[in-house]
């Protein structure tokens, strides 16, 4: 497939990764698109509340037609589940899937190359990082929470692509109002911008 496809076809997984912004945690929102010889086959993006995944979906919806396809992932394929349902690069791989490419690496610790390996042992060839740098507004706030283990409080004039709002309760400082949506599951929340309240997590250094 021509490098003008592969990259029609990634744009349209992140694409499709965009518009779920807010809607996937408490797991990132994954677009995947697959395709053979310029035809579109399925695509998907990652569920509401993180499950199914987008490749999961994505090769529900095509079968025994993902046989020797491409499939394109904004971001790398998880290698193990949190439950004994089969991980996406195994699911990738038993679909005799012919190439995925791939644009973001998963630091997560079910993915962190896990899903690379997989791929490789069942003879997949795989490409990683293609348009990476497009991702990074999907998995800023990804990468922030697993570092930290708290979501990342950006400013917004809307709130939309956002998993919620930031209000501390009456009572409650800043610090344990995040602690809180850290435990709800929130990875991306937001304040108004100009709002006081962004002015004080700014000092308080809890601003993205």
């Amino acid at each position: 497939m021509s490098r003008a496809l592969d990259e029609q076809y990634m744009r349209r997984a992140i694409a499709a990764a965009h518009a779920r912004l807010g809607r996937a945690w408490p797991n990132p929102v994954v677009g995947c698109v697959i395709a053979r010889d310029g035809v579109l086959l399925a695509e998907a993006a990652t569920a509401d509340g993180g499950r199914p995944h987008a490749e999961e979906q994505a090769l529900a919806l095509i079968g025994e037609a993902a046989r020797g396809a491409t499939a394109y992932v904004t971001l790398e394929p998880c290698g193990r589940r949190s439950t004994d349902t089969p991980s996406c690069s195994e699911r990738l791989a038993l679909a005799e899937i012919g190439r995925v490419v791939i644009a973001a690496d998963n630091p997560s610790p079910l993915s962190a190359g896990l899903g690379l390996i997989r791929l490789a042992e069942a003879g997949v060839p795989v490409e990683l990082g293609f348009l990476a740098a497009e991702t990074e507004p999907l998995y800023r706030a990804f990468r922030h929470r697993l570092l930290t283990g708290l979501p990342l409080i950006e400013t917004s004039g809307t709130g939309e692509g956002f998993d919620a709002a930031f209000r501390p309760e009456p009572g409650e400082s800043p610090a344990q109002a995040l602690q809180r949506h850290a435990e709800t599951g929130h990875i991306r929340l937001w304040v108004e911008s100009g709002a006081s309240l962004a002015g004080e997590l700014k000092d308080l250094g809890l601003l993205g």
